[in-house]
This record gives C-alpha cells, sequence and structure tokens, in this order.
C-alpha cells in the first residue's frame, strides 16, 4: 500500500477534510489543492479549500470555492497541507490544523521534515507537488478530465517555470505531455502564471533591475522592493524576477527582498547550482528552506539588514572566494 492510498483513504475515515497551502499559495499550491479537493469529491469525501487567491488564479476551475482565510469557521475532522509545511500556515488555517484529529501534509520540498504530522507524503525528487498527485491518479482508480490536468499542468508549469528549471525531468515532461492530450490550453497557462503583470507591477520590476546590486565580487545579486512600493501592485507581479536577477553574468545566487508591513522581510532565493539557497534560508531563518535551487525565507529586519544577513550566508556557504 503506497502513502498516496493511505492519504486517501485516511481522508475516507475523516469524511470533511480542509485542503491548504502555505501564506502567499502558488501555482503548485492553489492547483495541487484545488486537484485534491476534485479527487475527493470523485470519491464521495467531502473537502473545502482555504487561501488567498491572486488575481493571476482567478481564472482556475473551482477558485470561486475556496474559502477565504478570514471567513473560515468550525472545526475540521482532517487538514491536508499541499506544497509548504505546517510552519508556514496563515493562522486561521494554522488553528484548523492543530485541532484536528488528522494532519497530512503532500510536498516535494527537500527541506520539509516529516514530524507533526499523522501522514507525510514527501517526495523530494519530483519536480511539483501536482506532479505528485498526476501520478496517484491510477492508484486512487480516479480519471482525468481537462478541468483537472488543468490544475494540474498549472502547478507543473509553475514550479518548473515553464519547463526552464533543473527540476524538469523526463518524468516531468512525460506528465505535460499527458496532460497536454486532454487539451489543456498550455499558451494560455503559462502567460497567465509566469508573464501576464499590472503595468505598475511591470515599472516595479524595472525599477528593481535598474537599482540591483551584485556584492561578493559580483556573485551575489539583490533586488529590493519597500512596502511602499509593494502598495501598488497586484500579488504575483514580481514572479520571475528572481529568476532574471540570476541570469546576470557571474551571479550564482541571486535574491529579491521583499519588505513587509510588519517589519518583516521576505527573501526568495535562486542558485544557478553550485550553491544551495535551501540550507542558506535555513541559516537565515529557523522556517526558511525550499529547494537546493529554489529557496525562501522570513527574517525580522530592515531591508538593509535583511541584505547585509544574506551577504554573510553566502559567505558562510563558500561564496565570494
Amino acid at each position: 500500500m503506497t502513502v498516496a492510498t493511505l492519504l486517501l483513504d485516511a481522508c475516507r475515515a475523516q469524511n470533511r477534510v480542509l485542503l491548504t497551502g502555505p501564506i502567499g499559495p502558488d501555482g503548485d499550491s492553489l492547483g495541487a489543492c484545488l486537484a485534491l479537493q476534485r479527487v475527493l469529491g470523485s470519491v464521495g469525501v467531502s473537502s473545502a479549500v482555504v487561501g488567498s487567491v491572486p488575481r493571476r488564479y482567478r481564472w482556475m476551475p473551482g477558485i470561486t470555492e475556496v474559502i477565504p482565510d478570514r471567513a473560515l469557521s468550525g472545526r475540521w475532522p482532517a487538514v491536508v497541507v499541499l506544497d509548504g509545511d505546517r510552519h508556514r500556515l496563515t493562522e486561521p488555517a494554522g488553528q484548523a490544523f492543530t485541532q484536528a484529529d488528522f494532519r497530512g501534509i503532500v510536498d516535494h520540498h527537500g527541506s520539509t521534515r516529516p514530524d507533526g504530522y499523522d501522514l507525510a507524503w514527501l517526495e523530494p525528487r519530483a519536480g511539483s507537488t501536482c506532479e505528485m498527485l498526476l501520478a496517484a491518479l491510477p492508484a486512487w482508480g480516479v480519471s482525468l478530465d481537462r478541468e483537472l490536468a488543468t490544475l494540474l499542468y498549472t502547478g507543473i508549469v509553475f514550479d518548473t517555470g515553464g519547463f526552464r528549471h533543473a527540476n524538469t525531468t523526463p518524468a516531468t515532461l512525460s506528465a505535460a505531455a499527458e496532460l497536454l492530450a486532454l487539451g489543456v490550453d498550455h499558451a494560455g497557462i503559462v502567460s497567465r502564471v509566469l508573464h501576464e503583470r499590472t503595468a505598475a507591477g511591470l515599472r516595479l520590476s524595472g525599477q528593481i533591475y535598474e537599482g540591483f546590486s551584485l556584492r561578493c565580487g559580483g556573485g551575489l545579486c539583490i533586488g529590493q522592493a519597500s512596502v511602499g512600493d509593494l502598495a501598488t501592485i497586484a500579488e504575483g507581479d514580481l514572479e520571475g524576477v528572481p529568476e532574471n536577477l540570476l541570469q546576470v553574468e557571474g551571479v550564482e545566487v541571486s535574491a529579491l527582498l521583499l519588505e513587509r508591513p510588519n517589519g518583516a522581510v521576505k527573501y526568495s532565493l535562486r542558485s544557478r547550482g553550485r550553491f544551495d539557497v535551501s540550507a542558506m534560508a535555513a541559516r537565515l531563518s529557523p522556517t526558511g528552506g525550499g529547494h537546493a535551487r529554489a529557496a525562501g525565507a522570513v527574517v525580522r529586519a530592515t531591508l538593509s539588514e535583511a541584505a547585509d544577513r544574506l551577504e554573510a550566508a553566502f559567505e558562510a556557504s563558500g561564496g565570494g572566494e
């Protein structure tokens, strides 16, 4: 019996399941939550998805049924976290997780640990959480349709950067081909998820590119945006900026630092492969982590302090030598 089968059996036993992802969910998290909700519905299990919905994902099948965090109420017998971990939940989702009889996780981040869950389905070699779910459908006895395929494809496209990142494997491309055969709108999904911006978001991206700094002999590239800058844009408008900063000649690690209203700074870290930014993120914050080439962390600091801490973490990892 596979861990995927055990997860489905556990959800059936509880028969009322809350699905959620980390604060600020991305395409893989939302795609996985909405896809698993359809899977559970097809086998007679009641479930709901809770979380915020960035503008760029409002077209996704089933997205209008997502419960906003502020509207979450009642006790949920089971909570399953997808494409994240229990340390990065919103406060309402975190409370539901704590009170649940069954706590599960489905994730592909190498930094995620199995402790704190009744069942942990972790596959750090998978390209995305949606890829994991697709592979489990035959064992679950669930057939693909175009809407389910669209949800899974969205997650795969997002986490591979449109099949540009190192987590794109032969299995990833085979999965994509299977989904495309069902009529998934590849060009439309890629445009909405990876490229579309508000006018204000595009202008701020240009401002970040103009003002980035190079440190540690040019091996570290840092871009940043203040609270005031971010107030004018839509969530997700800066997707792809850390990856573009990484393309500066000679850069090994890039970072986008975003100032939060509560006095915190969020790091989005990227690596060409020589440095493990997941380990770097963990050095910056106890809850930091992700993949070797893409990771994140949140710290209490000013933008200037956060940049200095990152420089120190990069040097401690052997950068700038």
